[in-house]
């Protein structure tokens, strides 16, 4: 007797497997470094860096956008630029910066509301920064054929 598979077993199979040779070329300290970079500087957010669950909220929301951008570097294999690439996933890439603006904003101290406009550019260039790193890391796996 045979064991049936789906198509669609298989191809979550092949995206987990995928994703996790990805996954493993970012070190924790890159991680860490690139938070304290962008919210451990300023002073809207220093305080906000300190606690626990902001902080892996941080490294999720990191994680999900280095992903998305490697997901999508196939298209930027085949001739695409990045820019017109990352017009492909606008929404997904919204949804991580609204959810981490929001996260932000739900456990913050308060004094973040007053400065939402600056807070929300920031949630966007860390999601960004982090979109274009999977993406040229993805990119270069395709070239090298490791996908």
């Amino acid at each position: 007797m045979t064991v049936i598979t789906t198509f669609i077993e298989k191809k979550q199979e092949k995206r987990i497997k995928y994703e996790r040779s990805v996954l493993r070329e970012i070190s924790i300290n890159t991680l860490k470094e690139r938070v304290q970079t962008y919210f451990g500087t300023s002073n809207l957010t220093s305080h906000l860096v300190m606690e626990r669950g902001i902080e892996e909220a941080l490294y999720d929301v990191a994680i999900e956008s280095y992903l998305l951008g490697a997901h999508f570097s196939r298209f930027g294999y085949y001739g695409e630029s990045a820019e017109s690439v990352k017009k492909r996933c606008y929404y997904e890439e919204k949804h991580l910066i609204d959810t981490l603006y929001n996260f932000i904003l739900f456990w913050g101290k308060g004094s973040e509301g007053v400065y939402s406009e600056s807070l929300f550019y920031l949630c966007e260039q860390y999601v960004d920064s982090w979109w274009r790193d999977g993406f040229r890391k993805g990119e270069r796996r395709y070239k090298l054929r490791l996908h």
